[in-house]
């Protein structure tokens, strides 16, 4: 459960943004994308072998 305390006098809308950041850090939204399909080992580390790629490339075109 996601606690956040306000202070007296603080603005709602802060408070909320607390709440939004704290709730993004937990990783519960993307969790749930991820399981909303199965997807197969191979496919995710065919992923995760392009995304590695892309980044090295991105990182020798900066030098």
């Amino acid at each position: 459960m996601i606690i956040v305390q306000v202070k007296e006098g603080e603005n709602i809308e802060k408070a909320l943004k607390k709440f939004k950041r704290k709730f993004e850090r937990t990783g519960i939204v993307k969790e749930l994308r991820r399981r909303q399909a199965f997807e197969k080992p191979s496919v995710t580390n065919r992923k995760k072998m392009i995304k590695a790629a892309y980044v090295q490339q991105l990182r020798q075109a900066e030098q």
